[in-house]
């Protein structure tokens, strides 16, 4: 149940952050982080297994990672506690959720994964829309596809930012990163399960994130009976970079509604 992982210094509510796949508990920490500001939280920002700093500690397998965070969990934190997580983090964590709700007091889903089969997925067409020239000059040509279909907010400014973040924390595992997001057993075999969480949570998705898309997100709310979804313009799956204001103000509502002021949206 070893997993690498930074905490903050407040000693308020405790919210876990999971990060994206193939990221690590720094770039989580620069999503989520400004998002949290002044809120006096307890952040817990995690590696998991094969990622940033944490020794692969289980198959390649979603899974076997869900159990480790959960195991984690168990005997780290108070539960229930808040979960926050973007993409891969956010799917686990709404694994989570369904499989252990004893662990989860609400949930922040940023760009979350609903299906994890590409094909399955309910994706937006591409957008023409004007770009600033050689706005991915200074990404690796390696990255260049990628960054074309997951950001809406498509400027130089942006892709730095989220290029740093790609390159923040520790190594990882690629070979086992590559077997789990491969493998037979990327799904959590109850994705597609009928359940309910009744806690708050907040859904916040990108209009042209082409990694995950928005619909399916939407679709998702039945499962969340005190859920506020969000689809947010010039936005992409990298949308704690691109849209770090809006970011802040639909999580301060979500803390607002989670720490249980009122039972009413606020307006921030």
């Amino acid at each position: 149940m070893h997993l690498a992982f930074d905490r903050s210094a407040h000693d308020g509510p405790v919210v876990v952050c999971l990060p994206m796949f193939g990221m690590t508990r720094a770039a989580t920490a620069a999503a989520f982080s400004p998002a949290f500001a002044g809120a006096g939280l307890h952040e817990v920002y995690l590696d998991l297994p094969g990622h940033g700093d944490s020794p692969v500690n289980c198959p390649p397998e979603s899974p076997a990672v869900l159990d480790i965070v959960c195991a984690w969990l168990d005997h780290h934190v108070d539960a229930p506690v808040l979960l926050a997580g973007g993409s891969y983090g956010a799917y686990l964590a709404a694994g989570i959720a369904r499989q252990r709700p004893d662990l989860v007091r609400g949930l922040l889903l940023v760009c979350p994964g609903v299906t994890i089969a590409p094909a399955s997925r309910d994706l937006p067409d591409p957008e023409q829309s004007e770009t600033p020239a050689g706005w991915l000059d200074a990404a690796p040509a390696e990255l260049r596809a990628h960054l074309d279909v997951a950001l809406g907010h498509r400027t130089p400014t942006v892709v730095a930012t989220v290029l740093a973040a790609l390159n923040s924390g520790g190594p990882g595992d690629e070979k086992f990163q590559q077997a789990l997001q491969t493998g037979p057993d990327f799904a959590l075999p109850d994705e597609d399960a009928d359940h309910t969480f009744h806690g708050p949570v907040s859904v916040i998705t990108g209009r042209q994130d082409r990694i995950v898309g928005y619909a399916d997100q939407f679709r998702a709310m039945r499962h969340y009976p005190r859920g506020t979804y969000t689809v947010i313009d010039a936005a992409g799956h990298h949308l704690p970079f691109e849209q770090p204001t809006l970011l802040r103000s639909l999580t301060q509502d979500w803390l607002h509604r989670a720490q249980g002021q009122d039972q009413q949206p606020c307006v921030v």
